[in-house]
């Protein structure tokens, strides 16, 4: 009579040993991923995009057709000149 039904007994041992060996390797890996998130470092904000190069050649070329048209004066459009150059 002590073996009635052994294999319903494994069933149940079975299921039991395999269900607390699912939730405490959840448990483990969820106080992993705590540990890892808190010690790295947070993730760097992108790089913004590189401003755009000056147009020199286009500008001056501007300049000297304001002076061309007579809006600028010699003076102005070389005070101008060194101000785009540098």
């Amino acid at each position: 009579m002590l073996r009635r039904r052994p294999l319903a007994r494994m069933a149940v041992r079975t299921t039991v040993v395999a269900g607390t060996a699912a939730a405490v390797g959840a448990h483990a890996a969820n106080r992993r991923a705590e540990t890892v998130s808190q010690q790295a470092p947070p993730p760097a904000a992108p790089a913004p995009p590189p401003a755009p190069a000056p147009d020199l050649i286009g500008q001056l070329t501007q300049l000297a057709a304001l002076k061309d048209s007579g809006a600028l004066t010699e003076a102005e459009f070389e005070t101008q000149k060194a101000r785009i150059l540098g």
